[in-house]
This record gives structure tokens, sequence and C-alpha cells, in this order.
């Protein structure tokens, strides 16, 4: 199945996106990736089943950052990477979602490039589209928004990022995808609702997206820091505020799985439509 993909090289460090959770949503280049490696440094949001696929004999190290919790410095992973490359070691550092999607992988590659080591980037489903999916809402819809904003919940300080414009964003975003939100959930849902989004527009807060735990729960901007609260929901969890959320009542496909009737026109445009065309 492998036959063709690249060949992982003494020396190199390969940046590779482990997706969201379900190890089905593993890239090839992933799979190749933890097959040929001799040392895998994996984040914490990295589902363990991920790990069933590194090379047997090869070395298996954690470098999780959990909020609040004592982590490893960025620093001192990036500098691991560069010295396990230069003793000749292929070192697949594995980060949840995409390495490039509020991973940091950004800041490890350019630590590489300073330090004259080879990589390869291998991009991976980010949990704001994945993670999504996986709970029946689409990011982008053609009858309810034509863009879509992402962004964190916290920058490097752990504190809600004074660097986000809150009313541009509230103004021009019809869907906001949030990561790592939890924490200020009140404060940001607070700036939104100031800056004019309605304390009615749908929320979904989606955790432990796209495994055997994963969680939705479904309320408004306005009720949705207590919810989370009084529903005991707890990071990882992706946070999407917008229409589309309304599409869940027909393309919740797990659901349906477990015997969730769904809905053929959740926003209610067939009607209008047919309306339209028969006057």
């Amino acid at each position: 199945m492998l036959q063709g993909l690249p060949a992982f090289e003494p020396g190199w460090v390969w940046l590779v996106g482990a997706g969201p959770g379900d190890p089905g949503l593993l890239t090839l280049h992933a799979v190749n990736a933890l097959a040929q490696a001799d040392v895998v440094i994996y984040d914490a949001l990295v589902d363990k089943r991920i790990l069933e696929f590194v090379r047997p004999g090869a070395l298996i190290e954690y470098a999780g950052k959990r909020g609040g919790k004592p982590s490893p410095q960025q620093r001192d992973i990036s500098l691991k990477l560069v010295s396990l490359a230069e003793s000749g070691k292929r070192v697949c550092r594995l980060k949840g979602g995409d390495p490039f999607v509020f991973g940091r992988g950004g800041e490890e590659a350019l630590t590489l490039v300073e330090a004259g080591i080879p990589f390869r980037i291998v991009p991976g489903i980010s949990a704001g589209i994945g993670g999504l999916a996986y709970a029946g809402i689409p990011v982008t819809h053609r009858d309810v928004n034509h863009s879509v904003t992402f962004l964190t919940g916290h920058d490097q300080t752990g504190l809600t990022p004074s660097s986000i414009d809150w009313e541009g964003v509230a103004r021009g975003a019809p869907v906001i995808v949030m990561y790592m939100a939890i924490k200020h959930l009140a404060a940001i849902s607070e700036a939104l609702i100031a800056a004019g989004r309605s304390a009615d527009e749908p929320v979904a807060v989606v955790s432990d997206a796209t495994t055997g735990e994963q969680r939705v729960l479904e309320t408004s901007l306005g009720q949705a820091p207590g919810d989370v609260i009084t529903e005991g929901i707890e990071p990882p969890a992706i946070i999407v505020v917008g229409e589309t959320v309304r599409l869940r009542a027909g393309l919740d496909w797990l659901g349906a799985m477990e015997g969730r009737i769904l809905q053929r026109d959740p926003l209610g445009l067939r009607g209008s439509a047919e309306t339209e065309q028969s006057a």
C-alpha cells in the first residue's frame, strides 16, 4: 500500500499531522512516516491508537502541552528535534490536526531551518474542519456563508488574544470556528455580542471530536458559557458560531447511525424556494 511513497532518510525531521483523532483520517504519507521513523515525538492531542502504526523498535516520546498542566517548553522540543536529527535519526514530529493550523509547526520548522536540518511537512485534517464534519456541521454552505474565520481562543500567555479584532470578526465572519476557546468562552461570547452578534445565534461545542468520546453541545452564543459548565464539557473542543450549526439537524450522520431521524430541510429553505418558483 505504501509502495512508491517517499523514503524517510536519516537525519531528516518530518512534521506530521495526525488529524483530529480517528486513526482512519490519517493520510498515507502520515502512515508512511510512522512506518519508517526511528523516533516519534507526539503531542497531547494525538489519539493513542495512532501510535499503533509506529514501527516496532522505534522510540516513542511524549511531548504534550496542555493548559494549566506541567508541559515541556516549546524551545526545548524544537531543540530536541535538531539534536535527534543531527545524531542521524529519522524523526517524526507527530502533531494533532495539521502542523500549520495552530500547531506550532511553523516555529519548529524554522528552528530546523536555522540548524540546517532537512524536513518535510505532512499536512493533516484540522479538527476545525474534520471534527465539525464528524458532528454533522459543515464550515461552509452556499445558502449560509461564503467565508469562515478560524481563530484561537488563547495566545502564548494563555489569555484571550488581544491581537484579534473582535468587532471585525463579529461583523465580517458569518461562521466562526474557534480552537482552544473553552477557558475564555465567556469573555469571547461577551465580546462578540457587544460587537453586534445575536445572543441567540446558534453555537456548537464539539469535544473529543472524531473519537469514541465525542460529545456535541448545541446551544446559543449567550448561553454557551453557562451550558459548557453545566454539561461538564472540557478541552479538547472545537467551538463553531453561525447558522451552519442548524444544518446538524439534517447532517448528523453519526446520530443517524444510532437512529436519529434527519431533517431534509433544516434551514427551512426548500419551502421558500418552491414558493418563489410557483409564484
